[in-house]
């Protein structure tokens, strides 16, 4: 007679083995990194400098300036001016009035060496407000960005003529033609003129006003 087989052993499940999950992608929020503004935006150094005169001889106003960020070349050396004073070429910030400092601050620097406290007292009285207010006069007109007034920087170097102290002067003269010299050196500097095209054209036509004919 056959022998019948054994019937297969059931294994019991295996109730420790973990049930099937469907893998799930877990992902990370991360801080979005800062953005730097784009290198166009920087405005790191510009030049200007004007003429503006009335017909007094001692109204001349010829400033020279220099205008870039705080944080770079033009903050260093202004940073640098403020704190190495020289006798006869005191810096000193363009204010409107005392306690009212002006924006974008704005370091003037004498051309003319001061000696008397009257030539002292017109620099630093009627031409600072000048400037002040050309320097306002600029961010009007949009010629300085608004938004940019608290990163710049302003150098300006001041000719007041030396003879104001041995005429007498109209304050009001020689505000107005300071003032706007100001707006103009700096309109100049921030739109780059006059251009390298305009230059090269008229090159030869131009002849320096104290060059002998």
């Amino acid at each position: 007679m056959a022998k019948k087989k054994a019937a297969p052993k059931k294994t019991a499940p295996n109730k420790s083995a973990p049930a099937a999950v469907a893998a799930k992608t877990v992902t990370k929020k991360t801080a979005a990194a800062p953005v730097a503004a784009p290198a166009s935006s920087r405005i790191v150094m510009r030049t200007g400098e004007a003429l503006v005169e009335a017909e007094p001889a001692w109204s001349a106003a010829e400033p020279e300036v220099v205008i870039g960020e705080l944080d770079g070349p033009v903050g260093y050396a202004m940073a640098n001016l403020l704190g190495d004073q020289i006798k006869g070429h005191s810096r000193v910030f363009a204010i409107l009035n005392c306690d009212v400092q002006v924006r974008p601050a704005t370091l003037m620097v004498s051309k003319v060496t001061v000696k008397s406290e009257a030539y002292t007292n017109i620099l630093m009285g009627t031409v600072q407000a000048a400037i002040a207010n050309g320097v306002l006069d600029a961010v009007r007109r949009g010629d300085i960005p608004k938004e940019k007034a608290n990163d710049l920087g302003i150098i300006v170097s001041v000719w007041l003529d030396p003879s104001v102290t041995e005429v007498e002067i109209d304050h009001n003269i020689l505000f107005d033609t300071h003032r706007r010299a100001t707006t103009k050196a700096i309109a100049k500097a921030m739109n780059h003129e006059p251009s390298i095209d305009w230059l090269l054209e008229h090159q030869h036509e131009i002849q320096h006003c104290f060059k002998p004919v």
